[in-house]
């Protein structure tokens, strides 16, 4: 049986879209540079109203010591009084694609339906700034955070990351640093479906070859730019992390037609063996950021419906 098969009729629709419209996907674009155009190209045409009850503010921020400063959005409930709790967001794309801007719909979402202050990270992207540089860059993001929590309106004991995708992967990689280094602290971590295992070694990592959304030669050209020639480590590729223990309580989703499925299911594993509590969803026929492609869906509400949930009871 294929595994496109498998999907969800009602997810698959955009799916079949994009690969009407994309033979082969994203990564048949073999041009960085054009890849990401059509990629903002796809988000930027999709109208997302502006939500009323939320805003935002751009800024600029100290980047890791010796490197450029780094740009954050930050999105406040409108009229919400203060102190309330943090997310610090982490957009997705591989390593390789993304912006702050493409992922704006999800982090107001987070903003209005947790009744958060929301800061997204614009991180360095390989394979221009390999590895060390996406992971420091949202370090350093997280540490203003934490330092402005006051001016920010946020309550520094409330502090969750997030992040899908690459941005999961990371958010797992700056909640390592953080522990590591000695802070700042986090009281929650949401990679949803996180990239974390530069190895491709899995039967899910196998199977997903050919549905158009991060299939198996995307990934492994993705980790291969963002390694930049040189090892993995566990700030890299958070499943090489020997010790996971002292990471904050995590909430992890993926799909059953999702690439990263078995390297996820593994971590939250991992991380439950370690003594971190660890919510973990396996979503039957969803494929990789489904619920974004098919934001309608009854699957995407369900998705969305258990996040949220988790950030409520964890924040407040």
């Amino acid at each position: 049986m294929s595994r496109r098969e498998l999907i969800d009729p009602e997810v698959r629709v955009p799916l079949d879209q994009l690969l009407e419209a994309m033979p082969g996907g994203f990564n048949a674009i073999g041009d960085i540079v054009q890849r990401r155009a059509a990629v903002e190209a796809l988000l930027g045409a999709i109208e997302v109203p502006e939500n009323p009850d939320v805003v935002k503010e751009d800024r600029t921020v100290p980047g890791p010591q010796g490197e450029p400063d780094i740009s954050v959005r930050i999105y406040r409930p409108r009229d919400a009084a203060a102190p309330l709790p943090g997310i610090y967001f982490i957009h997705g794309g591989g390593m390789i694609l993304g912006t702050v801007a493409g992922e704006d719909p999800t982090a107001t979402l987070l903003c209005d339906q947790v009744g958060a202050v929301v800061v997204s990270v614009e991180y360095r992207l390989a394979p221009e700034h390999p590895h060390p540089a996406p992971a420091e860059d949202c370090y350093a993001g997280l540490q203003w955070t934490a330092a402005h929590a006051a001016e920010l309106g946020i309550d520094p004991d409330r502090l969750a990351i997030y992040g899908g995708s690459a941005g999961g992967g990371l958010a797992i990689a700056t909640a390592l640093m953080a522990r590591d280094r000695g802070g700042p602290a986090l009281r929650f971590m949401m990679p949803i479906y996180p990239m974390i295992d530069d190895r491709n070694g899995t039967a899910s990592s196998h199977e997903i070859t050919d549905i158009g959304i991060w299939d198996r030669d995307g990934n492994a050209e993705a980790w291969a730019w963002y390694l930049g020639g040189k090892p993995a480590d566990q700030y890299a590729a958070p499943s090489r992390a020997e010790d996971l223990s002292g990471l904050p309580p995590a909430f992890i989703d993926v799909g059953t037609v999702d690439l990263f499925r078995d390297e996820d299911i593994a971590f939250a594993q991992r991380l439950m063996a370690a003594g971190v509590p660890t919510e973990l969803h396996v979503h039957p026929g969803s494929y990789h950021a489904a619920e974004t492609f098919a934001a309608e869906a009854a699957l995407a509400r369900r998705t969305w419906a258990l996040r949220v949930d988790a950030l409520k009871r964890a924040l407040a």
